[in-house]
């Protein structure tokens, strides 16, 4: 897995939404707010069979349509739960002492005395105890011994779940495992009962593909609605994983709910819409089947999901910066970072090594690689081709388990990249200085002094006060130092220079455009 910033609950797609409006989790709160161990055979006397092929459909030129969905409805709701959650509650605590109010001195008969009396006892400060929240969310049965699948975040915190299925019946659940990273949670229903259940679709499906959600939207129990998908390779902020865009309505409370193929299989899993208001606008996100199958799986097997941990921070190569590695096209991803602790810091990776591939297979971007990095069991030994100085060449690196989130935080805690007679760097538009020169940005690198505001360096987001560790892939400690990488970056005919810029705590990769000589 690779270090990314990940953690913007915004959603945002392959060609990114406004990030102005909410990314909501359809987690119901309407009240407060691979293959599994056991395969999932159509066989089984308890499994829910194929939609049937034979439904009523109407003639479109490109097709059949259905002409209703409720042949489907009726077969899949058995499976189909509400999730009621229990989360234990704290003592709340105040941040500062209530001030005592004086209450009237009324006779025993006056009518208000009860009144005061009561608040007396319950008013501000009185009652400490500890209140648990009750939230409400849906999931599916995927085995006959009553294996669910549900949101993470509908479980999260949990004291006390309870499942209930299509026809009333309640039961109490506990949790298998979950996986924040794709919002996955594996429950076991408490009973030695046989259940209807479904299956997860082993085909992708299309954009434009009827589908049909089930859920349990604020409360109310099943419910059904209709939609298409609407695209692929949705990025939500949630990791490196894609989403499945659908349009079926979607609210609060639908959350680890299934989307359903026409087939009567599982082509996703609900787990967040894009909502201004809160509610449905027609935007829902749900995890593709073949993910939330191999999640599930490893969840049943280990309780948890172990990826694979290269321990670098990465960027895609955008036009400019592609031009300025002499590549024709954008590709791969560019080392920016090595965590201190990392895999990657153990073996011959380099910060500006661009990765073109891992294992022969061809990496397009940032997201790839960490979705690469992510399918790779953790200890494996991996050969990972970067290219670095115009050559490409091999390295070999043995991954590690990607951290938890706090352990991630300590590790970015503890990478801080440790990184003045001001001189006029002609063309780029900046003046920089030896970084040792200025009190605060360290002792590697040069420091921006100056940034034309008309420049190529001001577009890029180049300011004062930010180090150039490296330029055209090379350390530089001085103005000459830039001059000369520079300069060899035109004698190559480049028509743009890379350069290694710490902002703070943040490192990035930044090509600037070369003028023509």
């Amino acid at each position: 897995m690779i270090d990314q910033d990940t953690t913007s609950k915004k959603a945002r797609s392959t060609h990114k939404l406004s990030g102005k409006a909410p990314l909501a989790y359809a987690l119901a709160g309407a009240v407060g707010l691979g293959l599994l161990g056991a395969a999932l055979s159509p066989n089984s006397p308890q499994a829910i069979a194929p939609a049937n092929a034979a439904q009523k459909t109407v003639k479109t030129p490109l097709g059949n349509a259905p002409m209703s969905f409720a042949d489907l409805a009726e077969k899949v709701s058995p499976a189909v739960v509400s999730i009621q959650v229990k989360n234990g509650g704290k003592k709340r605590k105040m941040a500062q002492k209530t001030p005592e109010f004086n209450m009237p001195d009324l006779p025993d008969g006056h009518p208000l005395n009860e009144f005061f009396k009561r608040f007396r006892n319950e008013g501000p400060g009185k009652n400490m105890r500890p209140r648990p929240s009750m939230g409400q969310g849906s999931g599916f049965i995927i085995s006959e011994d009553g294996y669910v699948v549900t949101n993470h975040h509908v479980v999260d915190g949990a004291s006390k779940i309870t499942v209930i299925l299509d026809g009333g019946d309640d039961y109490e659940a506990d949790i298998i495992g979950t996986d924040e990273r794709t919002d996955l949670a594996l429950l076991k229903i408490k009973s030695d009962k046989s259940f209807e259940h479904v299956e997860f679709a082993d085909e992708t499906a299309r954009v434009g593909d009827w589908v049909v959600a089930v859920g349990n939207p604020f409360g109310l129990g099943g419910t059904v609605t209709a939609g298409i998908v609407s695209a692929h390779k949705r990025d939500i902020g949630n990791g490196p994983y894609d989403f499945l865009q659908i349009d079926a309505a979607v609210n609060r409370g639908n959350s680890g709910g299934p989307a359903f193929g026409l087939n009567g299989k599982v082509v996703g899993v609900n787990t967040a819409i894009f909502s201004p208001s809160g509610g449905n606008v027609g935007i829902a996100f749900a995890v593709p089947a073949k993910l939330a199958k191999s999640v599930v799986a490893q969840l049943k097997s280990d309780g948890k999901v172990a990826r694979g941990w290269l321990g670098v921070t990465i960027q895609s190569v955008s036009d400019d910066m592609a031009a300025s590695l002499g590549l024709e096209e954008p590709k791969g991803a560019i080392v920016t970072k090595l965590s201190a602790k990392g895999p990657a810091s153990k073996s011959d990776m380099e910060v500006g090594d661009l990765i073109l591939s891992v294992q022969g297979e061809a990496i397009e971007n940032s997201r790839d690689l960490a979705r690469t990095i992510a399918t790779i069991n953790p200890n494996e030994k991996i050969k990972i081709k970067v290219l670095r100085d115009g050559k490409e060449q091999d390295i070999s690196v043995k991954l590690g388990t990607f951290p938890s989130s706090k352990q991630l935080a300590a590790l970015t805690k503890s990478d801080k990249a440790s990184p003045s007679s001001a001189e006029e760097m002609e063309g780029l538009g900046l003046s920089i200085a030896p970084a040792s020169t200025k009190p605060g940005a360290g002792k590697k690198g040069v420091v921006i002094t100056d940034v034309d505001p008309d420049s190529s360096a001001a577009e890029k987001g180049l300011r004062a006060g930010d180090v150039i560790l490296k330029v055209g892939g090379k350390d530089v400690s001085k103005p000459e130092d830039v001059a000369d990488s520079v300069k060899k970056a035109k004698d190559k005919g480049r028509t743009a220079v890379n350069m290694l810029v710490r902002s703070g705590d943040n490192q990035r990769f930044i090509a600037i455009p070369l003028k023509k000589v």
